[in-house]
C-alpha cells in the first residue's frame, strides 16, 4: 500500500490546519466549550466555504466528490483543533450525505445533496435507545406504523448528536414487528420540525460544544416518499454507514490524542526543574514517545480503513480495530500528559483536562471497545460472544 498522500490531499490537510489556526484558536476553543452546545454559526460557514460539507457529495449535485481519506483528513485536523466542532461537522457527512448518497432515490439524492454541500441542511442520526447503546437490535422499541399515505413513528432516542440542530435526521424504527429484528426495520428521512417531535439537549462531562440529546418522537407524521433505502432491510443497509461511523470516531480520538501530545511535548520543553527542562527525563521522553507510538498505530488503521473503503474493499474489521487502538490511544496520551503537566494538567487554565473530559466519550461511542473486540473475532469466525 503507498503510504504517501497526493499532491492534493496534503494542500487540503494544509488548508484545514490554516483554518484551525486561525478560526480555532485555543482562546475560541476554550470560550465555545464553556458556551456553546454547537460551533457557531462563521465556524460552520467557514467550512462550508472551504467545501467542507461538501467534501464527499459527488460533483452532480454540487459537491467535490472526493473520498473517506479525504474525509478522515479533515475530521483528524478539525478534532485536533476541536472535537465538537469535528463532532458537529461529521454528524452531516456521515449521517446526511453517507445515507442518502447510498440509499437514497435519485429525488431524494437531488433534493437533498446540494443543500448539504451548500450548508443549507444539518443532519444527524436518530438510532440508540434507552433501553441499550451496543445492544442496538436488543433495546429497540421505537414504530413506525403504515398508514396507507403516510407512516406514523413513535418512540424515543438518546444519546443523538445534534439533533437539537438538526434540519433531518434519520431515524430507524421497527416497520415489521414480527420478524426478525434485523429484518424489520426500516429507515426514514424525518424534519426536525415536524409535528410531535421534540429534543432535549443532555448535560455532559465533555465535547460540550456539540450537544446530544432526547429525541422523542410522539404519532410523528412521516410522508411515505421519506423511506429511506428499502422497507425492512434499514439494518444490512446501514452496515456500510456504521463502519464509516467507527472509523470516523476513530479519527476524532486520533484528533485528540495529537492535541494532548503536542501540549504535552511543548510543555516538558518549557517547564524547569532541577536545573534544567524537564524534558531531559527518561521518564518524560518515555511517556512521549510510548504515546507517539499509540498516535503512529491509530493513524495508520484509519488511513488503511479509509483506503479499503475508497478501493470498495471490505473493512469491517478494521474498522473494529482502528475503533479500539484510536480510543486507547487517546486515553493514555491524556492520561500521560495530564502526568506530564502535573497540578496544571489539573486546572482549568490549561488544554489537558478538556482533553480528559472529550476523550471518554469515544471509547464506549458508537460501540463499547469490549464490542468492538467481540465483533472483530465474529467477523474472523469465531461463535457470537454475546446473547
Amino acid at each position: 500500500m503507498n503510504f504517501n498522500l497526493t499532491e492534493e490531499q496534503e494542500m487540503l490537510r494544509e488548508t484545514i490546519r490554516k483554518f484551525c489556526r486561525k478560526e480555532l484558536t485555543k482562546e475560541k476553543v476554550r470560550w465555545m466549550d464553556e458556551n456553546c452546545d454547537f460551533m457557531p454559526a462563521e465556524i460552520w460557514k467557514g467550512l462550508v466555504d472551504l467545501g467542507v460539507l461538501g467534501l464527499a457529495v459527488p460533483q452532480q449535485y454540487g459537491g467535490l466528490g472526493l473520498g473517506q481519506i479525504e474525509a478522515m483528513i479533515v475530521i483528524e485536523e478539525l478534532a485536533t483543533a476541536s472535537v465538537s466542532v469535528a463532532l458537529g461537522v461529521g454528524a452531516t457527512m456521515g449521517f446526511g450525505v453517507a445515507p442518502v448518497l447510498h440509499m437514497g432515490t435519485e429525488q431524494q439524492k437531488a433534493k437533498h445533496l446540494p443543500k448539504i454541500a451548500a450548508g443549507e441542511e444539518k443532519w444527524a442520526m436518530a438510532l440508540t435507545e434507552p433501553a441499550g447503546g451496543t445492544d442496538i437490535l436488543g433495546a429497540i422499541s421505537t414504530k413506525a406504523e403504515d398508514k396507507g399515505d403516510h407512516w406514523l413513528i413513535n418512540g424515543v432516542k438518546v444519546f443523538i448528536t445534534a439533533a437539537h440542530v438538526c434540519d433531518y435526521m434519520i431515524v430507524i424504527a421497527i416497520t415489521n414487528p414480527e420478524a426478525k429484528r434485523s429484518q424489520g426495520l426500516s429507515v426514514f428521512i424525518v424534519p426536525r420540525n415536524s409535528e410531535g417531535l421534540q429534543t432535549k439537549l443532555i448535560p455532559k462531562v465533555g465535547c460540550h460544544a456539540c450537544g446530544a440529546n432526547y429525541v422523542y418522537l410522539d404519532d410523528v407524521y412521516v410522508p411515505k416518499e421519506n423511506l429511506l433505502g428499502t422497507l425492512n432491510n434499514g439494518w444490512y443497509q446501514l452496515l456500510m454507514v456504521l463502519n464509516n461511523e467507527r472509523i470516523g470516531t476513530s479519527a476524532l480520538s486520533l484528533g485528540v490524542a495529537q492535541a494532548a501530545f503536542n501540549d504535552a511535548f511543548q510543555y516538558a520543553q518549557q517547564r524547569q526543574a532541577f536545573g534544567g527542562s524537564i524534558a531531559r527525563f527518561q521518564i518524560i521522553q518515555h511517556y512521549l514517545a510510548d504515546i507517539a507510538i499509540e498516535i503512529e498505530n491509530a493513524r495508520n488503521l484509519i488511513y488503511k480503513c479509509a483506503w479499503l473503503a475508497d478501493n470498495g474493499k471490505p473493512m469491517h474489521i478494521e474498522a473494529c480495530m482502528a475503533k479500539v487502538v484510536a480510543s486507547r490511544a487517546s486515553e493514555k496520551a491524556v492520561i500521560w500528559g495530564m502526568e506530564i503537566l502535573g497540578g496544571y494538567g489539573y486546572t482549568m487554565e490549561y488544554d489537558m483536562q478538556r482533553y480528559f473530559r472529550d476523550y471518554k466519550q469515544m471509547v464506549f461511542s458508537p460501540i463499547t471497545d469490549e464490542m468492538a473486540k467481540n465483533m472483530m473475532m465474529q467477523f474472523m469466525g469465531y461463535p457470537k460472544s454475546w446473547a
